[in-house]
Order: C-alpha cells, then structure tokens, then sequence
C-alpha cells in the first residue's frame, strides 16, 4: 500500500476498530452505574422478602415469581455467603466476599447485569438479568458508529492527499524544467503553507535561471562584438601582417567563436524541455552527409525516426569531433544499425587511448576533459547526451577490444 490516502485511511479504521473492540469489551466486562445507586433496589427487595426466620422453600417460593416473570437469575446467602435459596437455571451466580459491606455492581463477563444487594437485615441478594438484545444492540450501534466514521473521513483524508498529490506534481515538473509550474495554495494549513513555500521557491528559481541566461546571452554578446572587430581589423592589415602570426590569430578568434557557440547552445539545450519540431530523418544517410565531410564511411541498414534534423546532425557532428580530436589520425567508424525492438543505435568509434572506467560516465559532465590533453571546453559531448535525452534515447560510452572508445547513441523510433 503506497498510496498516502490509503495509508491513512487504513490507520484511521484501524484505530476506530480498535477503539470499538475495547469498547464493547469494556461493556461486558465491566457494567456501568454508581454502587450507591443500587441502595434503593436493595431496600425494596429486603420488603419483598420473608424475614431471616423464613424456611428455604419460603424463600424459594418468594424468589420464583421474579425468576419466572422478570427472567432474573436469584441467589439468597447469608453474611456470610452461605446459600440460603435460589431461583436460577443456567451458569452459577458469583459468591459473596465477607468483606463487602454494600451493594455493588459485580463482573460479568458477557453473562448479563449482574447485582449483589446488600439487604438491611445482613443478607445479600445476588441478582442477574441475562438480556439477549443488548449485547447485539451495542455491536450494531458500534458497528454503525463504525461505518458512519469512515464514510465521512475518506472524502477529508482523500481531499488533503489529494492536494499533495498536485504538489507531487508541480514538484516534479519543475525538478524537470518547467520553471513557471506553480501550484494553487488551497486552505490554511500546513498543506498550504507548503504550496506557497513551493511557489516562492520556484519563483526565485525562475528568477535566477532567467537572470543566469540573460547574463550569458549579454556575456556572449559582449564577447562576440570585439572578435568581430578584430576579424576586421585583421583583413584591413591585409599582407602587412607575417601570415604564420594572421593565421594563429585566426584560428584563435574561431575557436573563441566556437566556444561560444557552444556555450550558448548547451545553455539552451539544459532549459529545452523538448524537440520544437519533429519530422521523419533517414538516420544513415544524414550520418552519410556527416560523415563524409570527415572522410570517414558508414556502414549499417537504413533506419528511419522521428527527431529534429538539425539537432541530430549537431550530435552526429560533436561525436566526430570528439573522435578527431582525441584520436588524431587513427580512422573513425560510424555504423547505424536497428534493434529488433524498434529503436535505432549510431555508433562512433575511434582507436585512440580509450577512456578509463572512471571516465567513462563523467565525460558527459560539462567542462569535464578526460587525460590531459586540455583540448576542447568539455562540452561537446554534453550536448550529446542532451539531444539524445530530448529524443528520448540516451548516450553511453565503452570501450574496444584492441584499444580506443565506442560512442553509442540508442534513439526510439
């Protein structure tokens, strides 16, 4: 049982049940009323009575009348208890203790109301009435009480789970991007008071996010703005510039570009909930268009799915860039093939050095560079894992017999 209205329902008919149960043993076993209440009965069976002189059999036939007609089991003992008369069928009546000194309710344990009347000439009257309806009557009334308990806290319990559950929810959608999810504070309770936590918290959240990607876009403007000018300055200098110092120069300002090309653009895959388009990719021929600017050659069977063409083209490319840089000449494979239960896998494999075990999972970490080589920002196979993720795949990494890594990309179809 997992569910938390469940849970507390069972709890609360637990204890309803418990509380009946003892209840209803309490009433057998312990009958209710004060002893000095019973002082008037006694006074009025003592009159009813023969005098302490009378023989049993007048004793009896005094006491027979009321067993008859009243259905009442009667025992006459003396102070002392001795059995004096009686007018009873069924179980024996409790015996009298010498130290009692007035009337008093006694135990029954289920077999009716049981009485000792302490009569003013010393004598005791025990007296039982064995009813068959009450002990019925204070099940059903409990069993009643019961149900009508139940009915009316299920809708309470299930309203107040029911607005955790939203919470649950919202708590979820943003923990999966969604920064506006906010959720409706409903009553004054703790429930409550958690939902407008909740809401102040994901707007905060939302607030730095948002502040977090202006501050990027305006820093990645910023900084493309002087390596536009310097491109420009360096094309005015035209030949006056040493051509091996105009082309380090170069390279340095597009690979400054590239960075924050790629920094913007897993700046925008992290908040990206899910592919803005999704169209019919012929997986091997655009790994074929990829591959081909790389002079590397694919191999595998046409598997056709549903993605966003470009993206899927950013991954294929980041893969082969990632393979080319770690592995410089050695040749890169690309293979798609198809899975008999739908899904398609592109592979990339190098023969480079290879990733160690540790390394393996944390080279999807952004800014993580495995070895030492210091090439690259550690980014381009994040982006890897999050276009896989948008699709619906995922990415892994392992290695090869003989050396170097296999990057496999799983994608549904």
């Amino acid at each position: 049982m997992r569910r938390l209205y469940l849970q507390i329902y069972a709890t609360v008919l637990g204890v309803l049940l418990l509380f009946g149960a003892l209840l209803y043993g309490s009433w057998l076993l312990w009958p209710p009323g004060d002893d000095h209440s019973l002082e008037p009965l006694a006074v009025v069976a003592g009159s009813l009575l023969p005098g302490p002189g009378a023989s049993r059999d007048e004793l009896e036939a005094a006491l027979v009348p009321f067993h008859q007609q009243l259905g009442l089991s009667l025992d006459l003992r003396a102070a002392d208890g001795r059995l004096l008369a009686r007018a009873r069928e069924g179980d024996p009546l409790p015996e009298i203790d010498a130290r009692w000194d007035e009337s008093r309710f006694l135990h029954s344990r289920g077999a009716g109301l049981t009485l000792a009347l302490h009569l003013r000439d010393g004598r005791w009257l025990v007296v039982r009435h064995r009813s068959q309806r009450h002990g019925p009557a204070v099940f059903g009334v409990v069993v009643l009480l019961a149900l009508a308990v139940a009915g009316g806290a299920y809708p309470l319990i299930r309203r107040l789970t029911r607005r955790l559950e939203r919470l649950q929810r919202r708590v979820e959608a943003l923990g999966a991007g969604e920064l506006s999810s906010r959720v409706e504070v409903e009553g004054r309770d703790e429930v409550a008071e958690l939902a407008g936590s909740f809401n102040r918290t994901a707007e905060r959240i939302e607030r730095l996010v948002e502040a977090q990607r202006m501050l990027l876009a305006g820093a990645s403007h910023e900084l493309r703005s002087p390596l536009t000018r310097l491109r420009v300055a360096l094309e005015l200098l035209g030949d006056q510039a040493r051509p091996e110092l105009r082309e380090r120069i170069l390279h340095d300002i597009e690979e400054l570009d590239g960075v924050i090309g790629e920094l913007l653009l897993a700046s925008r895959m992290e908040a990206a909930e899910a592919i803005e388009r999704r169209e019919p990719v012929d997986l091997l021929g655009l790994a074929a268009e990829e591959a081909a600017r790389y002079g590397v050659e694919v191999e595998g069977e046409p598997v056709v799915i549903e993605g966003d063409a470009p993206l899927l083209r950013r991954l294929l490319r980041n893969l082969l860039e990632n393979g080319r840089r770690h592995a410089p000449g050695s040749a890169l494979e690309v293979e798609v093939v198809s899975d008999p239960d739908g899904s398609a896998r592109l592979r990339v494999s190098d023969r480079g050095p290879g990733l160690s075990e540790a390394d393996r999972e944390r080279v999807f970490e952004p800014f993580y560079r495995a070895g030492t080589s210091g090439q690259g920002i550690g980014l381009g196979l994040t982006i890897v894992r999050r276009i896989a993720r948008l699709h619906g795949g995922e990415v892994g990494c392992r290695s090869r017999e003989g050396g170097g890594a296999t990057f496999e990309v799983r994608l549904p179809r």
